[in-house]
């Protein structure tokens, strides 16, 4: 009867656990935006998401992952829709937002863990697969796009155009040897469309 009882009352578990893994989320964020990014704790944010310590230890491993997820959640813009007929100027404008974030105060933070020894954890890997592969899959439809329009080469190959963008990108986040900013993704895209652009 017991066993009854608990196989029937975990199958409905599963939705709670999610919800409360956003609260805790949020949690974090309102930390960050009264302390700072090291002002997340486990403690702080169970007590703000009204959930026991442990049930944050359930999704997070320790604060860093739990502030990086939050951060990401905070850096992922709403909208970003496609302008009509212009793929190249969008995917610009996404790759200037995204360079302007990590000169932000909250994507020093970002940059400064991925670059200090945590680029094996499940939090930098959440990092890589939910923010930076968005975005290139983002950039692959513009690009995509471009070549239905004409505005780069029929013969170009996206998927190498894609690690020529955000190779160096990402290698600058995980190294820290020097920043990701607007110039850098500026000449980036324009030394990549000397490549596939039409002339």
């Amino acid at each position: 009867m017991d066993r009854h009882v608990n196989s029937s009352s975990r199958r409905p578990g599963r939705p709670p656990s999610q919800k409360a893994r956003r609260a805790i989320v949020l949690a974090a964020r309102k930390l960050i935006e009264e302390r700072g990014p090291t002002g997340v704790t486990m403690e702080g944010a169970a007590a703000l998401a009204g959930v026991g310590k442990p049930t944050v230890y359930r999704h997070f491993a320790d604060r860093h992952e739990l502030a990086m997820a939050a951060l990401m959640q905070m850096a992922t813009p709403e909208g970003g829709m496609t302008q009509p007929g212009a793929p190249l100027q969008e995917l610009k404008r996404q790759l200037l937002a995204m360079a302007a974030l990590f000169e932000s105060p909250t994507g020093r933070f970002v940059t400064s863990v991925l670059a200090s020894g945590h680029g094996e954890t499940e939090m930098s890997k959440a990092f890589r697969s939910h923010f930076i592969e968005q975005r290139r899959e983002q950039s692959r439809k513009l690009l995509l796009e471009s070549k239905q329009a004409g505005a780069i080469r029929r013969d170009a190959n996206v998927e190498l155009a894609l690690d020529q963008l955000y190779g160096p990108i990402l290698y600058r986040l995980l190294i820290g040897h020097s920043p990701v900013n607007r110039e850098l993704v500026g000449k980036l895209l324009g030394q990549l469309l000397e490549g596939i652009g039409c002339r």
